[in-house]
């Protein structure tokens, strides 16, 4: 069985760094791109950043220039770069990707669990 499993959120003081890590496991055919959610008390969940399969990048103006994705392509891994954090990053960060898994009988969107991100000012 496909699943998307998180790691690396935490409590971090305004100005530091985290780095999420996003493992895609089962059997799998195909990925396709990936990405990184985010949603904070009372707000709609949003797009933070996306990587295709080519390394071609998407990013919230909010977090341009602070954040970086990359992707491991052989090991079925998304990253997440976060610096200079700020309170307003606070939020469950979630891994989105679209996958062909072997029990499919077309690609389907996966979500992972959550990971929460909280940054103290």
């Amino acid at each position: 069985q496909v699943q998307l499993v998180e790691s690396g959120g935490g409590l971090m003081q305004a100005g530091g760094s985290l780095r999420l890590s996003c493992g895609a496991s089962g059997r799998i055919l195909s990925i396709n791109h990936m990405g990184w959610y985010r949603q904070a008390p009372g707000k709609q969940r949003e797009l933070v950043a996306r990587i295709q399969v080519d390394g071609s990048t998407v990013y919230a103006d909010s977090v341009k220039g602070r954040f970086t994705i990359t992707r491991d392509n052989a090991r079925n891994t998304v990253y997440l770069q976060m610096g200079s954090l700020n309170a307003e990053d606070t939020a469950v960060y979630y891994c989105n990707a679209p996958i062909f898994g072997s029990t499919d009988i077309a690609p389907r969107d996966y979500w992972g669990q959550g990971t929460q991100v909280t940054v103290s000012s």
